[in-house]
């Protein structure tokens, strides 16, 4: 599986002067310091959000006030539930600073315990509703604090590692580097640093943006930790279940030279809190994933392949010989047929059975769509992208791909499958990386794909690669004698969801199920037996609870049995006289009969009683 590449170049300049805490402005230019570098000491103090929505940002304390709250006009806004309007106002007294509730009503928590006031030392936790900031200032940034203030600042690493590698992060990912690469500063002299993120070497290379970089992920990934006296450059990796996930480097002057070695253990455990912040963060992802595969496999097919036609035996029986077989398969068959279901019986039977399986409608989605879907793209390859998303191919690696009407894809986007098949591997929309892969892929159409080539709308070599082994799905008016059990399937599915008993479906009912030709094939008969069970008031689906259409069939349709047709007479009866009675009111007609103005309308449909009663 691959990463995304995260990269942050960040350079300050050596210790300068000195300067006061509490000063005016957030940024100070310090005497001497070089042009175009970082100065790591321009701040007198600072408020670190180490967790909540507003994960990584800094924010410089200057000689006025800083307030927080829910008002817009706040220094720092705190959009979020258990915030004031004005919570509290963090000023400037003496040589530090000092927090003061503004009578939130919720509370303002410094280490854990409410105040109303309180000075902020150095490495203090301010909670204010879901939002943790570290109090920081100049002098706490690079000398070795107490073990708490230690431990504060790992603390503060792990929450970064984990809003880097995270997608849904709510900072911008360039601001998140930068703000752990300054973080990690504050533990180690070094005057710049470099984080990448990768799932192997070649990713991790790709992501280096000069030379000397790319040279240095070379020799992390072949020998592990590398320190250079020469260069005065330290590199480790980050590894994530035993594979690399990912390199911090760091560069330092040539007065810590001598100290590589112990700055080399520093960063090595800060790599080992990364690391366990990625093998969470993509244990999320993975979990994020599956959750999306589910959830697309419920809100799709949910139902088996019900029927004992000689004609469904046929065609299981080929799905038996091919499925174990990785052989491109293509499904023909009119709409309705059951062609996913048929794919999804190819993938459960198959060696890849334990992977995924992965439908992708083509019809459903615009070309440029179809294409960031099929493919994923890279952040900003298109507006909209604000992140990198991985596609249903990749996600799909080592399992189904099942491309449905396959017979609509455009043809720049027929040429781009016909690589995929061809050379098994592909780029993400905006990308440049090619991705290998390994999936099988099954398509189906309810066109004559053949000729849709003949008319020069389908590739023909796009057509050939697909049709390696071809299956025909029969329609549902070839194999009538699967409706009864189709229907009993479908009767018992949706009384549970409805919940309602229901022991059957009548006779007669069965009867006109049995003579509608069904062009809407299994998903119309499906949607029948739903409409049914929704409708009907009788322990039994009766007649009047089908659709018109099933109703109105030409095939003329007569109650088998002389009992179920002197049932039927009995109702004709009772209808026409309860009718006469009422002059012609449906309403006081139905009433009379105890059931709903609707049901009555139904059987007088049902039981042709419309001429009689006019």
């Amino acid at each position: 599986m691959t990463r995304k590449i995260l990269k942050t170049h960040v350079r300050r300049s050596s210790p300068g002067p000195r300067v006061n805490r509490c000063v005016s402005g957030a940024n100070i230019a310090v005497h001497g310091a070089a042009p175009g570098l970082l100065n790591w000491r321009s701040m007198a103090g600072e408020l670190l959000v180490v967790n909540g929505p507003r994960l990584g940002e800094r924010f410089p304390l200057g000689s006025g006030e800083v307030r927080i709250g829910r008002d817009p006009k706040s220094t720092i806004r705190l959009d979020e539930p258990g915030v004031a309007w004005e919570h509290c106002v963090v000023s400037c007294e003496g040589n530090g600073y000092r927090v003061l509730d503004r009578r939130s009503g919720t509370g303002t928590y410094v280490n854990g315990m409410r105040t109303s006031q309180h000075p902020l030392e150095p490495g203090d936790q301010l909670v204010v509703g879901s939002t943790v900031f570290v109090y920081r200032d100049e002098d706490s940034a690079h000398l070795a604090g107490s073990p708490q203030q230690t431990l504060l600042r790992a603390c503060s690493l792990l929450f970064l590692f984990r809003a880097v590698a995270s997608a849904e992060s709510a900072a911008p990912r360039e601001i998140l580097e930068g703000q752990l690469i300054r973080l990690i500063g504050d533990l180690v002299p070094a005057s710049g640093g470099s984080l990448l993120l990768g799932g192997d070497a070649a990713e991790l290379r790709a992501g280096a943006s000069t030379a000397a970089l790319q040279n240095m992920v070379d020799r992390v990934c072949r020998g592990g930790a590398v320190v250079d006296h020469e260069t005065g450059e330290v590199g480790v990796p980050l590894y994530v279940r035993g594979s690399i996930g990912g390199i911090l480097t760091a560069q330092f002057p040539s007065s810590e030279i001598a100290s590589l070695n112990e700055h080399c253990d520093s960063l090595a455990a800060v790599a080992t809190l990364g690391a366990i912040a990625l093998e969470a963060v993509r244990e999320v992802e993975t979990l994020n994933t599956e959750k999306a595969l589910l959830q697309e496999r419920l809100d799709g097919p949910r139902l088996g392949i019900v029927g004992e036609s000689s004609a469904l035996r046929r065609l299981m029986e080929m799905v038996a010989r091919v499925a174990t077989t990785d052989t491109s398969v293509l499904i023909l068959g009119e709409s309705g047929t059951g062609k996913e279901m048929v794919a999804n019986a190819l993938h459960r039977q198959s060696p890849r059975a334990a992977h995924p399986f992965v439908a992708i409608n083509c019809a459903a989605l615009t070309e440029t769509l179809l294409e960031s879907e099929l493919f994923g793209h890279e952040k900003g390859a298109f507006t909209g992208a604000v992140a990198q998303k991985k596609g249903k191919l990749e996600l799909a690696e080592g399992g189904t791909v099942f491309l449905d009407e396959i017979g609509e894809l455009a043809a720049p986007m027929q040429a781009k499958l016909l690589r995929v098949l061809q050379q098994r591997e592909f780029e993400r929309v905006g990308g440049t990386r090619t991705l290998k892969l390994n999936v099988r892929l099954i398509a189906a159409t309810n066109r004559d794909l053949a000729a849709s080539v003949r008319q020069g709308t389908f590739r023909e070599d796009l057509y050939h690669r697909l049709n390696v082994v071809a299956f025909h799905v029969p329609p549902l008016r070839e194999r009538k004698e699967d409706i009864p059990a189709l229907a009993s399937h479908f009767l018992e599915i949706f009384s549970g969801r409805c919940r309602r008993r229901l022991q059957g479906i009548a006779p007669e009912a069965m009867a006109y199920l049995m003579a509608y030709p069904w062009p809407g094939n299994v998903r119309e008969l499906e949607n029948a037996i739903e409409r049914g069970v929704v409708l009907g008031q009788s322990d039994l689906l009766l007649p009047e609870d089908l659709p018109e259409t099933v109703l109105d069939a030409p095939a003329a349709v007569q109650p088998p049995g002389a009992l179920q047709g002197s049932v039927t007479d009995v109702k004709r009866q009772l209808i026409i006289r309860a009718w006469e009675e009422c002059r012609g009111d449906y309403k006081q007609a139905a009433a009379k009969l105890n059931i709903h103005p609707n049901s009555l309308l139904r059987l007088v449909r049902t039981l042709g009683l419309r001429e009689i009663l006019k």
